[in-house]
């Protein structure tokens, strides 16, 4: 388990309250087909801001490691 946890990175996003769900879906698709990213977690919290986290298989070069948002 832990060579498998190895291979993979991780990418933290905070998505601020007042975001709606339309905007939210948008900027984490465009990091699943710019930057091969996919879901690992996404907490709404009372306030409506969101905290997502983000995972990929490690690559060597290639790709940025995160996209504005």
């Amino acid at each position: 388990m832990e060579l498998r946890r190895m291979e993979l990175e991780y990418q933290r996003l905070y998505l601020p309250p007042g975001t709606d769900r339309r905007t939210a879906q948008t900027v984490l698709t465009m990091h699943a087909e710019f930057g091969g990213w996919e879901l690992e977690r996404l907490r709404l919290f009372p306030d409506g801001s969101r905290r997502v986290v983000l995972r990929r298989r490690r690559r060597p070069g290639g790709l940025p490691g995160y996209l504005p948002t």
